[in-house]
Formats: structure tokens, C-alpha cells, sequence
């Protein structure tokens, strides 16, 4: 298996989708089919969320595939996987693979997305349209009853950057965007492959995919430098914002303790994040 993550066409992750839910039910493997009823749907930053639950930025939602698997399976709220202005091959000359190892513990040593930026929004606008329409065809739920947050990091510099502005602004507002009139064009051109989805349905889809953001903050990142980003992100940007606090707030003893409790005093680690950190 390859290192290196190769994003597919949204041609051909609408046929895929599409085939093997007709052949076998499933979407990406994703045997189970979460329905919405309307029980858990609820309001937040003004938009309807049907489930509160959904996958954190991981490795899982850096491709449009993931995303729309965990949708087919019921997570309806998205953190999608962080942005930062170090990306691509620079990024992967940083961190080793793979990303996660889990022989016995986990160790997560991988920062924001491998792909290039630009590569990063492409996949999340495929996943918006597919995820869109895979709610109308598979009768699971509303169309507008997903939310996509996205999460930057990891100082003020970077989050102001051209690369990473030009981010924000296409995920708060994609109509315009190159990539998301791709997918309205094939959408609308491919319409006869929907039994249930009509081109007033694709028509509708709207390119203000995401009002909120979550700020992720590496380990020792000042108190004063998270303040400034999220001022900026709320006050400059206009979106709701998370600040994602590190585990280390929990304090080295306590996490210390937990460790060793759990079987894992084999596990070394320093004090020096927990006293750094906030």
C-alpha cells in the first residue's frame, strides 16, 4: 500500500457509491444504514443537525470516501480534518508512517492533512455534493441535516496566510468555487443515474458549506497566540469557533496515574507539555 494519498474523481466516487449500494446495500464497506427520524434533530449556528455526533479531524476525514461513509452510518456533525500552512511533501518529510500505530497503544503522530491544501478543500466540497445526495437517494435523512466544521491550525501567521485565507473563504462560500461547479455540472448532467434525486434537489445544494471552525493548537502553543486566533476567526471571519484544548490540561500526575492504572506504566512521557501548555 501506498504512503502517499491519491483523491479520486468525483466521477468516480459518485459511480462507486452509487453501484455498490445497488449491488450489495453497502457504501465504502459501511454496512449499516443510519435512518434519520427527526428524534435527535436539533439546531446549531442557525443550521439543522439530525444526530450531535460525528468524527473528530483524523486521518478518517481527510478523503471524501470516509466522510461519506460515516454519513451512510449515522454522523451527521463533521470536524473535518485540519488545515495548516506547512502541507503536501513538506508536511510528510516532518512526520513518520504511518500516521497511527496500533499494535498495543495508539500513537498519533500525524498534524493536519497530507494533502496539499487546495487538494484538502477539493475533497471536502466532493464529499458536501455526495453526502447531499446520498441523503435523498438512500432516504437517510434530510439533505440540510448535516453540518461540515472545518479546523485550521496552528498559529495566527499561518491561519492568515493566502493559501489558508483563500481556504476559509471557499469553505464558508463554494459557489464560485472551480470545484464546486464541477460537481453541480456532473451532477446535474448525470442526473438519470438518481432514482430519487432531481435537478431541483441538485439545484438547491447550497455552496455555504461551513459557519463554524475549530482552532487546533499544537502542544506549548501560548495562551495569548490561541486568544488572538480566535478573535480573529470570530470577529474577522464571521465563523462560530471551537478551541480544540489539548489533553494535557488534564495535568502530568493525573494522566500519569491513569496510564500506569490502565497498564500502560511502560509508556514513557516528560512533564514538560503539561507544564507548557495552558
Amino acid at each position: 500500500m501506498s504512503d502517499i494519498m491519491r483523491p479520486m474523481s468525483f466521477a468516480q466516487l459518485l459511480d462507486w457509491t452509487l453501484t455498490e449500494h445497488k449491488k450489495y446495500g453497502t457504501v465504502f464497506g459501511a454496512r449499516h444504514p443510519y435512518h434519520a427520524d427527526g428524534k435527535y434533530t436539533r439546531t446549531i449556528f442557525e443550521r439543522t443537525l439530525e444526530t450531535p455526533v460525528g468524527p473528530a479531524a483524523g486521518p478518517h476525514t481527510q478523503l471524501a470516501q470516509n466522510i461519506v461513509a460515516a454519513y451512510y452510518t449515522g454522523s451527521r456533525f463533521f470536524e473535518l480534518k485540519t488545515v495548516q500552512i506547512m502541507d503536501g511533501e513538506e508536511l510528510s518529510a516532518c512526520v513518520n508512517k504511518p500516521c497511527i500505530k496500533a499494535d498495543d497503544e495508539c500513537y498519533n503522530c500525524e498534524w493536519s492533512t497530507e494533502l496539499y491544501v487546495p487538494q484538502a478543500m477539493e475533497e471536502y466540497i466532493k464529499a458536501w455534493f455526495l453526502c447531499k445526495v446520498a441523503a435523498k437517494e438512500f432516504g437517510l435523512g434530510s439533505m440540510d441535516g448535516f453540518q461540515f466544521n472545518i479546523s485550521v491550525g496552528y498559529d495566527l501567521a499561518g491561519i492568515q496566510s493566502e493559501k489558508i485565507d483563500n481556504f476559509l473563504n471557499t469553505m464558508k462560500h463554494a459557489r464560485d468555487s472551480e470545484v464546486f461547479q464541477s460537481c453541480r455540472a456532473y451532477l446535474l448532467e448525470h442526473a438519470d443515474l438518481f432514482e430519487h434525486v432531481t435537478e431541483e434537489d441538485i439545484e438547491s445544494i447550497s455552496g455555504d458549506i461551513c459557519n463554524s471552525v475549530t482552532i487546533s493548537t499544537l502542544h506549548g502553543c501560548p495562551p495569548q497566540e490561541i486568544e488572538r486566533i480566535a478573535m480573529y476567526l470570530i470577529t474577522e471571519k464571521g465563523f462560530h469557533t471551537f478551541i480544540k484544548c489539548n489533553p494535557t490540561l488534564l495535568g502530568y500526575e493525573f494522566a500519569r496515574k491513569t496510564m500506569d492504572d490502565m497498564g500502560y506504566d511502560y509508556v514513557a512521557f516528560g512533564d514538560f507539555h503539561f507544564k507548557d501548555d495552558l
